[in-house]
């Protein structure tokens, strides 16, 4: 007996849609390799399961490339007939348009940060990788540069800074200096002036005196000596004793 005919319609138990979709999913993605092996046909296809997560598959040329053909596409097909279509209309086929690309971008962005690589295929993979080691070379670059500016204006800063202390250095010690000179000439301002010792007369050209003499004690005594008692020596003019004697006799 035949196999009977799917009515169309939604599974209502979530196990059974979920098995089908995968099912489902993985069938139209071998159909869409299989014409574009064929037929050597672009294909783009992108899948959004309930929960929100993208399944894709695209051709040797990438799903952007994919896209972008299509847009030029559907641009050149507006400017044929620009009549045959109104303002809503081509509002309506742009919202659709931009959405895709969102969600492109989006994807990529999630491939980019490590997420959601499962659907990727290998080619994918190895296109993921070539892009991002390219972006790191840009950014070593980019970063080895700027290390290379931020050296330099360092060594630049400290030669200024040598240059500045070198300076500052001379001016300390010239003014050390005129601090030093300041106060020796204060101190010989305030100092009074001793004239130097005369040096002692030679002891030849000092008289020699004989000890005892009445003249030489006296030079060599002060002026104080002049209080000492005088010498008594006898008078012309007085008579001695013994001639008062014979005179009363």
């Amino acid at each position: 007996m035949g196999r009977g005919r799917v009515q169309l319609k939604r599974i209502e138990n979530k196990t059974s849609r979920q098995v089908t979709f995968s099912k489902r999913r993985a069938g139209l993605l071998k159909k869409a390799h299989e014409i574009s092996v064929l037929c050597d046909a672009d294909v783009g296809l992108i899948v959004f399961s309930t929960k929100g997560k993208l399944f894709e598959y695209s051709t040797h040329s990438s799903m952007e490339a994919i896209l972008e053909r299509y847009e030029r596409y559907s641009s050149a097909e507006q400017q044929l007939d620009p009549e045959g279509s109104t303002q809503q209309g081509t509002w309506a086929l742009e919202h659709p348009k931009l959405v895709a690309r969102i969600e492109v971008l989006e994807r990529n962005l999630r491939n980019y940060t490590g997420d959601d690589l499962d659907p990727l295929s290998l080619r994918e993979l190895q296109h993921l990788e070539h892009q991002i080691d390219t972006a790191l070379k840009r950014i070593r670059t980019r970063k080895t540069q700027l290390v290379h500016e931020s050296i330099s204006e360092l060594q630049k800063k400290e030669k200024s800074l040598q240059e500045q202390n070198s300076m500052l250095a001379e001016k300390l010690k010239d003014n050390e200096k005129a601090q030093w000179e300041q106060q020796e000439n204060l101190l010989c301002l305030n100092s009074p002036f001793v004239p130097p010792p005369l040096p002692p007369p030679p002891m030849s050209s000092v008289p020699s005196l004989a000890f005892g003499s009445p003249f030489q004690v006296r030079g060599l005594m002060g002026e104080n000596d002049q209080e000492a008692e005088p010498r008594t020596q006898p008078s012309a003019t007085q008579i001695p004793p013994w001639m008062f004697r014979h005179v009363n006799g």
